[in-house]
């Protein structure tokens, strides 16, 4: 009967795992304050959708987009980056062009680590915590631990039925039995799996939910529009930019300008 504590054990992990996953849903879901209500109505700018769809990261990306469409920053195909106009119109854009250094030129990497750790990112997320758009530090990254917690609960689970089916000697019931019993708490981590694919987005990491629900009614706007792929004007320009604040750079049209970011986090020597 070694098999049931083998059962016991695999209860218990999908329990844990399960269970703090969904208390770090539920304390992210609370940490919105009440300030955030008067907000809903509060159009994001770019940077605010960036940081709340992909954090620090995802700034830097929209700023060197942006400054690359309107020809004052060169994203080479190679992967460097070459200030045509050194005059940042505001303050993501001067830690951009200051990641670059004296020297005008860089790889595209550095400079998005630089540009994402800058003060002004830090400034534009001190903003959103306050204002309730965004969540703490330390807030996101515990339900992404509990998102993998359950994903490795879901491969333990699985492992400990095996060998419980693999030990020798009578088992005291059928082996099928014996693996739907293990079946049950695999069901519970895949369901939990599941319910966390459908009810916590991506960007869940960085926006709470008053900053989720606007950035779903920017998308839905950014859709309607559609993407601008060569921004003719601003207007298209914007929504070009917005839906790659959202989505990332998968969302960008240009293959050149996407070959350059394909240089980004690969590893370089000078």
């Amino acid at each position: 009967m070694f098999w049931v504590l083998l059962l016991l054990l695999a209860w218990a992990v999908a329990g844990a795992a399960c269970t703090r996953l969904c208390l770090a849903a539920v304390r992210a879901a609370a940490a919105e304050p009440k300030g955030a209500v008067a907000l809903r109505g509060h159009d994001l700018t770019l940077y605010e959708a960036a940081f709340l769809s992909g954090g620090p990261a995802r700034v830097a990306d929209v700023t060197l987009v942006s400054m690359a469409r309107q020809r004052r920053l060169l994203l080479a195909h190679t992967g460097w980056a070459t200030v045509v106009d050194p005059r940042g119109r505001d303050e993501m854009e001067r830690s951009v062009i200051g990641a670059i250094g004296p020297e005008g030129q860089s790889r595209i990497a550095p400079v998005r680590a630089a540009t994402a750790a800058a003060d002004a990112v830090r400034g534009l997320a001190d903003r959103l915590v306050s204002a309730g758009l965004a969540v703490p530090d330390g807030t996101g990254s515990t339900v992404a631990a509990g998102v993998r917690q359950v994903r490795a609960a879901a491969l333990v689970v699985p492992a400990l039925g095996a060998t419980a089916l693999l030990l020798p000697g009578p088992t005291g019931m059928p082996r099928g039995l014996v693996a739907l019993w293990f079946a049950l708490p695999l069901a519970l981590t895949l369901s939990c799996l599941a319910i966390a694919r459908v009810e916590i987005p991506p960007h869940a990491r960085w926006a709470s939910p008053a900053g989720q629900r606007l950035l779903t009614a920017l998308t839905r706007r950014a859709d309607g529009k559609g993407t601008g792929g060569d921004g003719g004007g601003d207007g298209d320009d914007r929504t070009y930019l917005a839906s790659v604040a959202v989505r990332g750079i998968r969302a960008i049209g240009e293959p050149e300008l996407r070959a350059a970011f394909a240089h980004r986090d690969q590893p370089w020597r000078d």
